[in-house]
């Protein structure tokens, strides 16, 4: 859940890398600035599954408090100490997403899935041969990586008949599957798509967000033949290199409130509603999508 936590305590611990004076001078600002940011988030609660008159409130100050802290993560230094193959700047909007969600999915349930996840993508057998077939069902499961997942952890047993010997299996199934980006240009997009679209050939229900900070595409990309159901660009901004974010006539926008807003609302809304559906529902009104 503390995806951005424990990628920097990764880094303060490793045996091989950051192990220099001026890694250790930066780790140490990082982590007490980090550890303000997350005690001030867990002390700031909701919003739940009941809409209140303080929720937009409650959003606005968590997204102060992201803007705060990114703020402080992207100065120049930070970023050139720790590019964007330590994922440490990355994994900041991954956590955040716990932050904002958990309230809202720990009021609906206490048990269910909230954070990274490996989860279900494929089922297939391969048995050694016939005799091993009727004895265990050998089952493979194959499994997708999301940044953030809200859904349900499963347990499955699988069991040939006539034998005693189960085979127990585990495994993630998102309703909702959010994919966090610094960027989002078409490749991006394209890659996304296809994860979004194989979640929903097991999980018909399900819904695929992209939450970027900034954008990287486009007029002339047809964002409706893709099958994302929702792009949220935190900084309502074009991309720009990383490199020139630092020029002094450079304008970066913040992360808008608003944007995030209406992401919680969305998903709000969606972990709320009825899902009934399905062919007899639909030959009940006379259409069937």
């Amino acid at each position: 859940m503390f995806v951005h936590g424990n990628n920097l305590e990764q880094k303060e611990t490793h045996q091989t890398k950051y192990n220099d004076k001026e890694s250790k001078q930066f780790l140490s600002e990082i982590r007490a600035k980090y550890d303000q940011w997350k005690s001030a988030n867990e002390a700031l609660k909701g919003p739940t599954k009941e809409i209140a008159e303080n929720d937009q409130e409650t959003l606005i100050e968590r997204v102060r408090l992201l803007n705060e802290y990114k703020d402080f993560l992207d100065q120049q230094h930070y970023a050139e100490k720790f590019d964007s193959r330590s994922n440490l700047h990355s994994s900041v909007l991954e956590e955040f997403m716990f932050y904002l969600f958990r309230d809202l999915v720990f009021s609906i349930s206490e048990t269910a899935l909230i954070g990274k996840s490996h989860s279900f993508k494929d089922l297939f057998f391969r048995a050694t041969s016939y005799s091993a077939m009727v004895k265990s069902p050998n089952a493979l499961i194959e499994k997708k990586d999301h940044d953030f997942a809200i859904g349900a952890s499963v347990r499955a047993t699988m069991q040939c008949q006539g034998q005693e010997e189960a085979e127990i299996h585990d495994w993630d199934i998102p309703a909702v599957a959010i994919e966090c980006k610094t960027y989002l240009d078409k490749t991006m997009l394209q890659d996304v798509s296809t994860a979004a679209d194989q979640l929903k050939q097991k999980n018909p229900n399900a819904v695929y967000i992209v939450v970027a900070e900034w954008l990287k595409l486009t007029e002339s990309v047809n964002l409706k033949k893709y099958k994302i159901d929702q792009i949220y660009v935190l900084r309502k901004q074009k991309n720009t290199d990383r490199e020139f974010r630092y020029s002094p006539d450079y304008v970066k926008n913040p992360i808008y409130p608003d944007v995030l807003e209406h992401c919680f609302n969305y998903v709000r809304v969606f972990l709320t509603a009825d899902w009934e559906g399905g062919i007899a529902h639909g030959l009940e009104n006379g259409y069937l999508i």
